[in-house]
């Protein structure tokens, strides 16, 4: 059996398109993750707010957030279900960096 393809879409709500009557459209996906909540904002952090979400420094500070490591093992149990989303959006306030953006 093939693997199980998953695609990750970064969300910026403060940059999200909107409608012809200027309401935010929602991204294209199976299952969205609102994290501004959930996961500490690295962007408070003046030595990294310029950073990606790619980058180790970033992922050690929302990775340090109390239960993080929780959600991220159950969205990715969840994901790997046979009838699990193929298609998630994690968002956060700029999409940069909880939204592992860039």
């Amino acid at each position: 059996m093939p693997p199980t393809r998953i695609t990750l879409t970064s969300v910026g709500y403060l940059h999200q398109p909107t409608d012809a009557d200027g309401y935010p459209t929602p991204p294209t996906a199976d299952r969205i993750e609102d994290v501004r909540e959930r996961l500490c904002d690295p962007a408070v952090a003046r030595d990294i707010v310029d950073l990606h979400g790619r980058d180790p420094r970033v992922q050690a500070v929302v990775i340090a957030t109390p239960g993080a490591s929780k959600f991220f093992d159950n969205l990715t149990a969840h994901a790997l279900l046979p009838a699990g989303p193929r298609r998630i959006a994690v968002g956060c306030a700029g999409g940069k960096h909880r939204g592992f953006g860039y």
